[in-house]
């Protein structure tokens, strides 16, 4: 078989698909399958996905009030996943399968756009920006309302230090969380086992041919995954009769990489306060919940939820916050040691932990290994830009330097005293008013949910 041939093929169709849209979705309540399906369209060819999420069933069968509650979450969920699949050909017109209100409308919107920022900024596709989805006529009918306020939370867990300190703040205030995650990893198993809880977790398939077309070359790129999966927990929270999605997004993760032709560019912008006011405005309108989903860690930073998890030891060999170990095939390495990511956590973390437990905790010493200078350039600002990772802002950075550089522990660390010598005068300038350790910015917490955070530093 002639493969470059057919890849010439297949791009030139992908280059002509002028339509996405969404045929159809459906839900099997015996097995907890749910189907959704996909169409790339063009004038001479079509290609179509299906993608399957597997609910975990609940104990009894769900009310028909919870089953309805259930339908509307999916219909959310059905075109947000979309995103995945449109993002292989761009083309200008996504054609939404059903009337929305307005709510709903604006999360589409955010999704595909603001969403899909960072992969048009790397793909060079403006129009991506300026994407309107095309909404059919007709009224849509009001959700039934329903209160699940003071039931259980659900706790989303990625296996990292910002969702442990959430479980735990939960835990200690008497609320009974669920821990939740989508498709776990031997690392997020292992962070479960460690909580002592019984987690729930529900299993997302991409449809195989998306990734053959990726190997192949169609366009690829940053998604906003954290809004599929953040309806995936609404969705099984609904079926289990639970309260709200609790998540543990900080403030930072509102504050964009960058400005590219006038849009401003946020490779975390699924786990911004924007995205998740888009969620909660879509949810009580198109599904009729009255407290849907929040992010217990909103109004902190990255630098002081670090503090907060080092008073929890009980997740030491088994937390990681790096991308990349999800990958690796070894499960007692939980960090690759050589990603922003891990660079910055271990920043974050080192000035509240002695350098043997964070040492035990990575695997090894970022600070004292000359190698990783650059990329901490990058993340102090002195080199480049915010890299496109889930890590905190450049102040956040200077200001755990700073410290370290006041710990005898550390100030004489090879990188600690190379980034001190670069850092500059600005920045510690503003490093010494820093608020990075006083709450505060939007945030939709309630109530009885800010009280969790009350007695933690």
């Amino acid at each position: 078989m002639n493969h470059g041939l057919v890849w010439r093929v297949l791009n030139g169709q992908l280059r002509r698909m002028d339509a996405f849209t969404f045929p159809s979705y459906s839900i099997d309540l015996s097995t907890g399958e749910a189907l959704f399906d996909y169409r790339l369209s063009g004038p001479d060819a079509e290609l179509t996905f299906t993608e399957v999420v597997t609910f975990p069933l609940p104990a009894e069968p769900p009310s028909d009030a919870t089953v309805a509650a259930l339908g509307r979450v999916l219909e959310l969920l059905h075109v947000v996943a979309g995103v995945s699949y449109y993002k292989a050909a761009a083309p200008g017109r996504l054609v939404l399968p059903a009337p929305l209100g307005p709510a709903a409308a604006a999360l589409v919107t955010g999704v595909y756009t603001q969403g899909l920022a960072e992969y048009a900024y790397r793909n060079k596709l403006p129009h991506v920006l300026e994407l309107a989805p095309e909404i059919p006529s007709g009224s849509v009918k009001p959700a039934a309302p329903l209160d699940n306020s003071d039931r259980r939370p659900l706790s989303a867990v990625g296996g990292g230090k910002d969702s442990i300190v959430s479980l735990e703040a939960l835990r200690r205030a008497g609320m009974d969380p669920v821990p939740f995650s989508v498709n776990p990893n031997h690392v997020i198993v292992s962070v479960n086992e460690a909580s002592g809880l019984t987690p729930l977790a529900a299993r997302r398939r991409i449809d195989p041919r998306l990734f053959e077309l990726n190997a192949a070359g169609a366009l690829n790129g940053h998604i906003p995954v954290t809004a599929i999966n953040s309806l995936i927990a609404v969705a099984t929270a609904v079926l289990h009769g639970l309260g709200p999605v609790v998540m543990s997004n900080e403030r930072s993760a509102s504050d964009p990489n960058l400005v590219w032709n006038g849009h401003e560019i946020n490779h975390q912008w699924s786990k911004g306060v924007e995205a998740e006011g888009l969620m909660r405005a879509a949810l009580t309108e198109h599904a009729g919940l009255a407290e849907p989903y929040f992010s217990l860690l909103r109004s902190l930073s990255e630098l002081h939820i670090a503090r907060l998890f080092a008073e929890i030891d009980r997740y030491d060999d088994v937390v990681t916050s790096c991308n990349a170990a999800f990958k690796l095939h070894d499960p007692s390495e939980r960090w690759c040691r050589n990603c922003p990511k891990c660079r910055f956590v271990f920043l974050a973390m080192a000035p509240f932990m002695s350098r043997e437990r964070i040492t035990h905790i990575f695997g090894g010493d970022l600070l004292a290994d000359s190698a990783q200078l650059p990329g901490y350039r990058e993340l102090l600002g002195v080199d480049g830009h915010k890299p496109f990772e889930c890590v905190g802002e450049v102040e956040e950075s200077v200001v755990a330097l700073s410290l370290l550089a006041e710990q005898e522990q550390w100030r004489d660390a090879p990188v600690v005293r190379a980034l001190v010598d670069a850092v500059p005068d600005t920045a510690w300038s503003a490093a010494a008013t820093s608020d990075v350790f006083t709450p505060g910015g939007p945030h939709h917490i309630p109530p009885a949910y800010a009280k969790t955070l009350t007695p933690l530093p």
